[in-house]
């Protein structure tokens, strides 16, 4: 159910600063803030949050620390066309905020028909009409709401083996008005009509490899994170511990793939997010994969590198969500 909240933010917290500031007798300009990021090509905003230092930050081209918030546990992030931002804090609340961050819409998971049963939200979406596309793991079911929280619109999931915590990772609704979603335990991203039928599935392969336990680059199976549909008609995903970036056809013939060490001086690990940009490159994100690699890249379809973002200071490990914008770009 959605309710709205009135916070501190935005600018009512910077005059607050302000006013602590001298009231301590400060008296002296702020210190610049802190360089965090480094970025490998030209420098881009970039809002990303991180499981692991519990962060949701802006960070500016120049690798600075615009702002940032506590945040919870978090598997998908938009940026909106009102420069408002879409996430979640935690795996049951998912949150709207404004340009000076302020919280505007919310939706609890876990209340209504949800409430006392296992429930994880891993995906949703804000829709043209205005209501939100919410994917809900355990229940298996997506659910449109308005403003007001009530469910519009619900479909039921296929999910063939159930896990609160797996049932479901990214999710997108198609221009058709269908529904792409990854299903990260069965590793299968299956796609489904209005009605809820699956009228297209990709089984994501192994490739002949054996499964491996854990997160990082050593681990390996094909519990798929996200999956989005191109405008020639294919399907770009993010194979999550498969390591790789593939590009299917609706024929489900892999067309394009990009590799764990296919990128010199680069390891892939647990691959979330992808996008397929207006000039033809991938931008992804390369979560659990350490120090060592960068956590956002995008590259050319020769698999050249043009742009790289790696940031362990704001972020750590466990970054799965990225808005990466051209550094005039809002909010």
């Amino acid at each position: 159910m959605r309710r709205m909240v009135a916070i501190v933010g935005g600018r009512r917290l910077a005059a607050a600063v302000v006013a602590l500031a001298v009231a301590a007798g400060a008296g002296r300009a702020e210190p610049p803030p802190p360089v965090t990021a480094v970025q490998a090509g030209a420098g881009r905003r970039v809002i990303a949050a991180d499981g692991s230092t519990r962060i949701l930050a802006a960070i500016g081209p120049t690798g600075a620390v615009e702002w940032s918030r506590p945040n919870g546990a978090i598997h998908d992030l938009h940026l909106l066309p009102d420069g408002h931002l879409l996430f979640q804090d935690g795996w049951t609340r998912i949150v709207e905020i404004d340009a000076d961050r302020n919280v505007v819409w919310e939706y609890e998971a876990q209340g209504g028909g949800n409430t006392g049963r296992p429930v994880e939200v891993h995906a949703f979406q804000r829709l043209a009409d205005g209501t939100t596309m919410i994917v809900e793991s355990g229940p298996a079911r997506i659910i449109e709401v308005g403003r007001d929280g009530r469910i519009q619109k619900e479909i039921g999931l296929t999910v063939d083996h159930p896990a609160v915590h797996s049932d479901t990772r990214n999710a997108r609704k198609t221009e058709a008005g269908t529904y792409l979603v990854a299903h990260e335990r069965d590793g299968v991203v299956r796609e489904y009509d209005a009605a809820g039928r699956v009228i297209w599935e990709f089984d994501v392969p192994l490739f002949g490899k054996e499964r491996r336990g854990g997160h990082g680059p050593a681990a390996f199976g094909d519990q798929v994170y996200a999956a989005v549909r191109l405008a020639n008609g294919n399907t770009l995903i993010g194979t999550g511990n498969g390591h790789s970036v593939l590009e299917v056809t609706p024929r489900k013939e892999i067309v394009w793939k990009l590799d764990q060490h296919d990128l010199p001086g680069i390891t892939l690990a647990w691959v979330t997010q992808v996008s397929r940009r207006s000039n033809g490159n991938t931008l992804f994100v390369n979560c659990h994969a350490g120090p060592d690699n960068p956590q956002i890249i995008e590259v050319t379809p020769a698999k050249q590198v043009v742009w790289t973002f790696k940031d362990f200071t704001t972020f750590g490990d466990a970054l799965p969500v990225a808005v990466v914008l051209e550094p005039d770009a809002g909010p």
